[in-house]
């Protein structure tokens, strides 16, 4: 396995610093008793009076749900630890644990479900709009484009191969329409939108700002449709998330520009803008954009840290739905924060390079990595090869920089 030679290089054992509570996202005693309540949200309280021990021997903690560990486990440095084990179990929830609700995640531009499961556990379920091997026609604006659930797989799994570990876990997963969405939500405007198609298949739509209508339905065959699951974060009643606007944002506008666009040293200005002025943010932002590079996402027009730590600490890097839409295409303006800046962490700078040979090839971890999914082939095989191409375009670019 190329993926385990890889997780055991120097390079990707290089220790976190030592955790204090304020590291910690959630300071928990582990032999305390969690009791879930309230089905609607994954709030969980502490009851103080269970007891300490189970009668196994083992502590209270050993018996919280996968996604519960996964939550306790989030640090300043890190979403996952890298030789995560619980991993294996979270993914493995995500594809087959019984769906108990389902109802439309509201805002958002286009259909996403929140689907409940019998441990209390959520994900976010993105359903397939569009089929492995279709390109975005080029006449698109990258802000019309699908979002595509293959994407939301493919980035959580290409996130980890580069060591960011900023994605929450994504599964792929099969899905019934009639029982694990129509004939369990509760969600009224949602439940109005199913229909059988004239091919005798169950279709729905919901209510969005785009693709939410008949012609933009979404079908099973007859009742089975793909879709992807990720790892809902904490509830943000109990850790507050902040949403930070992206300086190199695009305009969003069929003819405008953006600042970034016509001012060749943009970069000399953000720079001088908190929190960019100190600390490894711009690091991070520019870590963030040869993530998309690599698959292609034009759409990152935000991003959000865990306000209990600060400015100090990664950015989450959720709504991968529009990458891995061109093969044939290398969308070079991506780059414009490393190309205008000049800078890259030595670690990632280091990593790319180990990427980039043989041993190690992008192209072959992501294919291993994908291939224990449900849905697997996840990818068509021209984007694993063009992530070769834009990983030689990344090592260019830091090149010219050190030139």
């Amino acid at each position: 396995s190329k993926l385990a030679a890889l997780f055991k290089h120097p390079l990707y054992n290089i220790p976190v610093p030592e955790l204090t509570e304020k590291d910690k996202l959630f300071v928990v005693n582990p032999m305390e008793k969690f009791s879930l309540h309230s089905s609607r949200s994954d709030e969980w309280v502490s009851s103080s009076k269970a007891e300490m021990l189970l009668p196994t021997g083992k502590t209270a903690y050993d018996t919280y749900p996968a996604w519960l560990k996964f939550h306790v486990g989030i640090n300043r440095y890190e979403l996952y630890p890298r030789q995560d084990p619980l991993m294996p179990s979270l993914l493995r929830d995500l594809a087959t644990q019984r769906i108990v609700s389902s109802v439309q995640k509201s805002g958002g531009t286009q259909l996403k479900l929140i689907m409940t499961f019998p441990n209390y556990g959520q994900a976010l379920f993105k359903p397939m709009k569009q089929t492995r091997d279709q390109e975005t026609p080029i006449d698109f604006f990258y802000f019309s484009d699908f979002e595509r659930h293959n994407a939301e797989i493919a980035a959580f799994h290409l996130d980890r191969i580069l060591d960011f570990r900023r994605i929450p876990p994504v599964s792929g997963r099969l899905v019934n329409i009639t029982k694990e969405i129509r004939d369990i939500t509760t969600d009224k405007k949602l439940a109005k939108t199913f229909f059988i198609s004239p091919a005798g298949n169950v279709c729905f739509y919901g209510e969005c700002s785009y693709y939410c209508s008949t012609e933009h339905a979404l079908c099973g065959k007859p009742d089975r449709l793909e879709g992807s699951m990720a790892t809902l974060l904490p509830d943000k009643t109990l850790a507050k998330r902040r949403s930070w606007r992206s300086p190199w944002r695009r305009s969003y506008h069929k003819s405008k520009k953006a600042e970034w666009e016509l001012n060749p040293n943009y970069c000399a200005q953000v720079r001088e803008m908190p929190p960019y002025n100190r600390g490894h943010r711009l690091l991070d932002l520019i870590d963030m954009t040869i993530l998309d590079f690599l698959m292609g996402n034009m759409d990152r027009h935000h991003y959000e840290t865990f306000e209990k730590f600060g400015n100090d600490t990664f950015l989450l890097h959720l709504d991968n739905g529009r990458g891995f839409g061109t093969h044939s295409r290398d969308e070079l303006s991506i780059l414009a924060p490393l190309r205008q800046c000049c800078s890259i962490k030595k670690s990632t700078y280091l990593r790319l390079q180990l990427l980039a040979t043989q041993p190690y090839r992008l192209s072959d971890l992501l294919r291993e990595a994908l291939a224990t999914d449900p849905l697997a082939p996840v990818l068509a095989e021209p984007h694993l090869q063009a992530l070769d191409r834009r990983l030689g375009k990344v090592l260019a670019a830091v090149g010219r920089c050190l030139a």
